[in-house]
């Protein structure tokens, strides 16, 4: 009985160990394969810390991180010394990648005139805190600028009409980001970016008439086109000044509101035009 006994108990153990030696070369082999497989990585420059519009680039901003080697990313830089010294043209979140699409040519500088991309121009306007919005025209907002003015050849009403629309509010004051927080603040002067004729024609407008800002959201860029006002139509009934369509063919104005007014015995109908 005990030889029996013992008989069982070896063969338990030898079953045992050889169930253990296959886990353990099992495990092994799992980990050398592993190693093996591991992709190779390369160096990637990408943000130290976040970087506003403007900030030029230097080994105090920028690091580098580890990257698959083979996913690679369009622009990127695999060494500080070949984007350093330059600025970036939007702002850059902590551990971004530094790419060759956010930065400006290495000659354009640092701050504000290196986000101005090339054909187009920043001019400032001078504005209160009615024009700019109760001071929530900011950094990166989009406007549309309207102007009020005397008619010429000695007409005497104002027209007011939308001269651009779309703008980029690239800075506030001296301010080219927003804050945190997005508060309002006053400021008495706004930079739009603008092309070389709108920047004319802006000019024109702050100096001949009253500008005023439209905010509008930066998802809308539908461009309207709306009619000028009057001041005779606005507040003197008189009738809506004839557009022209596209195609150059004349588009009648709107008819009239018709109302018929009963005062006792009397009858009247009066009209008022259509905006």
């Amino acid at each position: 009985m005990n030889k029996r006994l013992i008989i069982g108990l070896t063969l338990a153990v030898v079953v045992a160990f050889a169930l253990s030696a296959f886990v353990y070369h099992a495990f092994k082999k799992a980990s050398l394969a592993s190693l093996v497989s591991k992709p190779a990585t390369t160096q990637i420059v990408v943000a130290a810390m976040p970087l506003a519009l403007g900030t030029p680039l230097d080994s105090r901003n920028v690091k580098l991180i580890p990257w698959p080697e083979g996913e690679p990313v369009a622009g990127m830089f695999t060494r500080i010394q070949d984007c350093a010294n330059r600025a970036v043209i939007t702002s850059v979140a902590e551990n971004e990648p530094i790419l060759e699409g956010k930065l400006a040519p290495l000659a354009a500088g640092a701050g504000l005139p290196a986000t101005i991309p090339e054909g187009m121009r920043a001019v400032s306007v001078a504005v209160n805190d009615v024009v700019a919005v109760a001071g929530f025209v900011m950094p990166g907002t989009m406007v549309d600028v309207l102007v009020t003015a005397a008619l010429p050849n000695g007409r005497s009403q104002s027209i007011t009409r939308t001269i651009l629309e779309n703008v980029r509010v690239l800075a506030a004051g001296q301010k080219i980001e927003q804050d945190k927080d997005g508060k309002p603040q006053t400021v008495p002067v706004i930079t739009l970016l603008v092309s070389p004729e709108d920047a004319a024609k802006l000019t024109m407008a702050a100096t001949e008439g009253k500008i005023q800002l439209a905010l509008r959201n930066t998802i809308d860029v539908k461009a309207v086109d709306p009619p000028p006002v009057l001041e005779s139509v606005l507040f003197g009934g008189a009738p809506a000044p004839v557009r022209r369509a596209p195609s150059g063919k004349y588009i009648p104005p709107p008819k009239p509101y018709l109302i018929e007014v009963i005062s006792g015995n009397k009858h009247e109908t009066k009209s008022f035009p259509r905006q």
